[in-house]
């Protein structure tokens, strides 16, 4: 029968053998064949086939690759010029020289005090801590189905095994920031070293001001990519959201446009100016 209940999980709904339409020409008229179902209901997601590697659980999304973009685009510090800090999105980062293959893969990361390639082929292939002598000053990792426990530090590291996210950003490279935003629930969660430890921050409004970069991050309502949702990005003193390019693009035309029409209501014509 035709489904017309809401999506389920996608761990709900791995196609099997027997849920695949019938080649039989008798069924070509059923509802199902006539109506068939959306692909989210009937194909398997990222989260049903991970990774092999431990490491890596399974390939970024869609959201998992715009989110990042808007945080490098608006990252812009008033006291750290954009050649002496670092982004990583989706980069392999290398945190134990005793353990060279073992590393973690941030959603989103920054290193300040550190140069940026100023050639292509000097372009980092990856982020290694003991060659780079910095560790990041602030790690972002983006809630999704299936990697939310090791994103909130509830697993336990196996034996034999790898630390987790969670031990190797706390107690192995000492990242004085954690960020953790779940776009299902609408929840902005900041975690900073305290003593040892992460400590949960207060984030009252879904804004978190950072001292050190003289800006702030915050869940942002709005349209990015032309698509509507819930944004991470940054802010400034003011409160005002960072522009990106394309929207610094739109504003300059807005003010042209704006003084064109201030100058035509003097009787100037500015295509003549």
């Amino acid at each position: 029968m035709y489904q017309t209940d809401p999506p389920r999980p996608p761990s709900e709904v791995m196609p099997m053998m027997y849920d695949l339409p019938s080649e039989d020409p008798q069924d070509l008229d059923t509802p199902e064949m006539v109506h068939p179902r959306p692909p989210w209901e009937t194909m398997p997601t990222m989260y049903d086939l991970p990774s092999e590697d431990p490491e890596e659980p399974g390939l970024p999304d869609e959201f998992h690759d715009f989110q990042p973009q808007l945080l490098r685009e608006t990252c812009k510090p008033p006291n750290y010029p954009i050649g002496e800090m670092f982004i990583g999105t989706d980069l392999n980062l290398y945190y134990d020289a005793r353990n060279r293959l073992w590393h973690k893969r941030p959603d989103w990361f920054l290193v300040l005090g550190v140069s940026r390639a100023q050639q292509q082929q000097d372009m980092r292939l990856s982020y290694v801590v003991w060659q780079e002598g910095k560790a990041p000053f602030l790690v972002v990792e983006l809630l999704s189905p299936g990697t939310e426990a090791d994103d909130l530090g509830q697993t336990l590291r196996e034996s034999n095994k790898p630390p987790t996210k969670w031990q190797v950003y706390e107690q192995h490279l000492r990242i004085p920031y954690y960020v953790v935003f779940d776009r299902y629930q609408n929840q902005l969660r900041v975690f900073q070293i305290v003593g040892t430890q992460y400590q949960a921050m207060a984030v009252p409004t879904q804004k978190f001001w950072f001292e050190e970069l003289q800006l702030g991050l915050g869940v942002w309502q709005g349209s990015y990519q032309q698509t509507e949702g819930l944004w991470l990005r940054w802010y400034d003193v003011t409160g005002n959201w960072i522009l990106t390019p394309e929207e610094q693009v739109q504003q300059e035309r807005q003010r042209a446009e704006i003084l064109a029409e201030r100058l035509r209501s003097l009787g100037i014509d500015p295509d003549n100016l």
